[in-house]
């Protein structure tokens, strides 16, 4: 990576995935890999947007839907469904979105705060929102989603291990 020593501005690269008709960013150093949707095997008990859990190469890997999680119309899978593999804080962990658009380098003066929405709308995963030609990229903060109380799909992993 370079940086523009004239400005000191540093670039971050991200993933740009869809869910419905918005499009999400994620950083790039998160994702180990994207792969076709197959369908996991259902657990008992467990909240809808997670799907269930895939073999991958051996490793027990829990699905969650992220259309489901951020509540965006209803869950269809089809040919362009995919699922980005995210190497979490040690944890491998899947994510459901409807496609992968591209790869974006993004500098920090080119992302905005996050808007005030109030206790209506939890923006807590939401790093900011990155206006990029005609597009508006919404930047997650994926690690901290996937922490949550409500997910706990990454502080399990002390506890696993």
């Amino acid at each position: 990576m370079e940086f523009n020593t004239s400005s000191n501005i540093a670039s971050r690269e991200h993933l740009v995935f869809t869910l419905g008709s918005e499009e999400y960013a994620i950083d790039i150093l998160k994702v180990q890999e994207i792969r076709g949707f197959e369908q996991p095997t259902r657990i008992a008990n467990t909240p809808p947007f997670l799907l269930g859990v895939i073999n991958l190469r051996g490793a027990i890997v829990p699905i969650v839907d992220l259309r489901v999680k951020f509540q965006i119309g209803e869950a269809r899978y089809d040919e362009f469904t995919v699922v980005v593999i995210l190497n979490l804080a040690g944890r491998i962990t899947g994510a459901v979105v409807d496609g992968v658009s591209d790869v974006i380098a993004l500098t920090d003066n080119i992302i905005k705060p996050t808007p005030e929405f109030g206790a209506a709308v939890d923006t807590a995963y939401i790093v900011g929102l990155a206006p990029v030609d005609e597009r508006m990229l919404i930047l997650v903060d994926i690690e901290k989603l996937m922490g949550s109380r409500d997910m706990e799909l990454i502080a399990d992993a002390a506890s696993a291990a």
